[in-house]
């Protein structure tokens, strides 16, 4: 298979010569593989068959994103037809940086930049609500509530942790703040960070057109924050984020809708964990990785219950 994929690549990017091909770990929708050609490093990401969703829309957000000032990986070349490479792919020109987010948070190498970071992320958003979605054909509005409770009914599981959680989501519904690009995964673990703080966003899979408020809430969720006490994706308190969101030119935030949007994606990356751990039960796609997913799905219980208390 090694062999086949260094002489697609090569086709592919006209390329005299690929080398160094190796697969890495992380990511649990794409096989991700770095390789060089023509001495020049790039990484391949390939859409494994349990992933469905429309690589086009992707790649027409990262590009949208790229020309409004978004810190982003170049893409080189990229398909929804799987005849090129055996399945649709992006390959982007390999940055340099850290992704691993206990790394980020911790090491004393990236003290400045956690400093710097709180800010650059807020800069980030508000290029990416604020991008046309005329410039990102594909997109569709989704609503996040109706949206996994299908997913949760469709995966027949009981969970009436989740259950509950939507409940209170429906009964506590706020007004919307307005519709806008939200990128879905916003989070430590999909942003490469250097010295200087933010290099690139990462992992468009979950775009989509909602309340930009979303991305704010799901930055917050529990499991992004990576043991730091910090509430924003372990580095920023509340305040001072959405005081930096507003100051780069978002919308007034509201702490309490950005709580909703919390709790919706704590819950929404428990069934997350769910459907994940089902692919590799039903043989879909068989990955140690996922299955281990599946064992956070109690995780996520035990945090919406914090939640829907008001204790974190």
């Amino acid at each position: 298979m090694v062999d086949d994929l260094v002489d697609r690549l090569a086709t592919v990017l006209g390329a005299a010569e690929v080398s160094g091909l190796a697969k890495l770990s992380g990511g649990a929708s794409r096989d991700t593989w770095r390789f060089e050609a023509d001495g020049q490093p790039f990484i391949l990401q390939l859409r494994r068959p349990s992933d469905v969703r429309d690589l086009s829309v992707e790649v027409a957000a990262v590009r949208a994103a790229a020309a409004a000032g978004v810190p982003s990986a170049a893409i080189v070349a990229a398909s929804v037809d799987g005849a090129d490479l055996g399945a649709p792919y992006t390959i982007v020109r390999l940055l340099d940086g850290e992704t691993t987010p206990r790394k980020i948070l911790r090491d004393e190498h990236y003290r400045d930049a956690r400093q710097l970071l709180p800010a650059q992320l807020a800069q980030s958003l508000v290029k990416i609500h604020a991008l046309d979605p005329g410039t990102v054909p594909g997109l569709v509005a989704t609503d996040q509530v109706d949206h996994y409770r299908a997913a949760l009914d469709e995966l027949g599981e009981p969970h009436p942790t989740f259950e509950l959680a939507l409940r209170w989501l429906d009964a506590n519904r706020p007004p919307s703040t307005g519709q806008g690009v939200v990128h879905g995964d916003f989070r430590l673990g999909n942003f490469i960070v250097g010295d200087e703080g933010l290099r690139a966003v990462l992992d468009w899979e979950l775009v989509h057109l909602g309340d930009p408020m979303e991305d704010l809430g799901w930055m917050s969720v529990k499991s992004w924050r990576f043991g730091s006490p910090e509430p924003v994706a372990g580095l920023a308190e509340y305040a001072s984020f959405f005081e930096a969101y507003e100051a780069a030119g978002g919308r007034a935030v509201d702490p309490a809708v950005v709580r909703w949007w919390e709790v919706l994606g704590t819950m929404k990356w428990g069934i997350i964990c769910v459907a994940q751990a089902n692919a590799h039960l039903t043989g879909t796609t068989r990955s140690h990785e996922l299955a281990a997913i599946g064992r956070r799905v109690c995780e996520n219980e035990h945090d919406l219950f914090l939640a829907l208390e008001g204790r974190w």
